[in-house]
């Protein structure tokens, strides 16, 4: 088994948007895990844009780090040497764990995860934190009706893309945004979107949107924010429900943003704008899971994922969220799972 692993830690604190700079690769003794721990190694590596206020000294949802911390993410990977009774070497678990190629974690903060229902990457995506967030956003906080048109921005995203598929399962009319026509036409053409608008080519977002809801919006589902979501606000129905999910357009701003941004157009509309955290329906993600799942496996939901190849190239994974590389959720490919270091480390025991 390798005697080294690499991390990447925070280098220093971004001043706009991030560069490779801010990111410091560094080789690092090999964990071992103590009582009720687990050796993972890592097989895929999440990168999501709310890591962008953890490079920031500010109070946020999630704690920031602090210069020369190991970062951290969401991971899928191998078990290698298990001290806790629920898991073995050769399985596949998911959790928040380091930046790393290998690291250890308490038992209890990892899930299973099941290599027969679907790819492992999926675990990261689909069938894991973006899926949920879709789930919960859409279904529990947004409460779309039949019949009820829904607008979803950074519609070809990880998160967005669900949500759309959703509605469409809901009986909703919906309508996306995002930042080609390579992902319009994924949405309208593979994933039952019926009508997308691509902002950057777009002159007039304002009567795009008149023009894709003759009928005006009911659910607003807003991951990006900024001019997208101002352009959004007049066409909101009286009662109209907004789920803000996410303003990754606000996320690398050096001074405040214009703010607030077309509010009161919410008392003509009388709308509900709601924020939320997936975190809040830890208690249902079981139940969330196994839903998205039977739609995956009946073909009612489909994915994409952009995979990056190589740890070392996790920071320009995570950077490409911030120009729209990705389509669908954005992964780093680590390691192919194996259960060569598992067989080694029973070898050794």
């Amino acid at each position: 088994m390798t005697e080294s692993n690499r991390q990447f830690r925070l280098a220093s604190r971004p001043t706009g948007t991030p560069t490779r700079e801010d990111f410091d690769l560094v080789e690092a003794d090999f964990p071992d895990p103590g009582h009720d721990e687990v050796l993972v190694k890592t097989c895929y590596l999440s990168v999501d844009p709310y890591m962008r206020g953890r490079m920031r000294d500010a109070d946020s949802y999630a704690e920031p780090w602090d210069v020369g911390d190991v970062m951290s993410a969401g991971v899928v990977g191998e078990v290698l040497e298990s001290n806790h009774a629920r898991y073995e070497p050769g399985d596949i678990v998911a959790g928040n764990l380091d930046w790393a190629e290998y690291a250890t974690a308490k038992g209890h903060e990892l899930t299973a995860v099941d290599p027969s229902v679907a790819p492992i990457s999926t675990a990261l995506g689909v069938l894991g934190m973006p899926g949920r967030t879709a789930y919960f956003g859409l279904l529990e906080v947004a409460e779309p009706m039949p019949g009820d048109t829904v607008v979803v921005s950074g519609a070809a995203g990880a998160v967005g893309s669900v949500v759309g598929q959703l509605a469409t399962l809901t009986g909703c009319r919906v309508v996306g945004t995002a930042g080609s026509d390579e992902k319009v036409a994924w949405l309208t053409e593979e994933l039952g979107f019926d009508a997308g608008i691509n902002y950057k080519t777009t002159e007039n977002m304002t009567e795009a949107l008149a023009e894709a809801c003759p009928n005006g919006v009911d659910v607003y589902f807003d991951n990006v924010g900024g001019p997208i979501t101002d352009a959004v606000m007049p066409h909101l129905n009286v009662g109209a429900n907004v789920a803000v999910c996410g303003q990754i357009s606000q996320y690398n701003a050096t001074e405040p943003p214009q703010g607030p941004r077309k509010f009161g157009q919410l008392i003509t509309s009388r709308a509900r704008v709601e924020g939320f955290l997936v975190s809040d329906f830890a208690a249902d993600f079981g139940t969330a899971t196994k839903r998205l799942a039977s739609w995956v496996a009946s073909g009612d939901i489909a994915y994409r994922e952009s995979v990056v190849e190589g740890f070392e190239n996790a920071p320009a994974a995570f950077l490409g969220l911030f120009e729209g590389d990705n389509i669908g959720k954005q992964l780093v490919k680590v390691a192919d799972p194996s259960f060569t270091d598992a067989e080694s480390v029973k070898t050794e025991e």
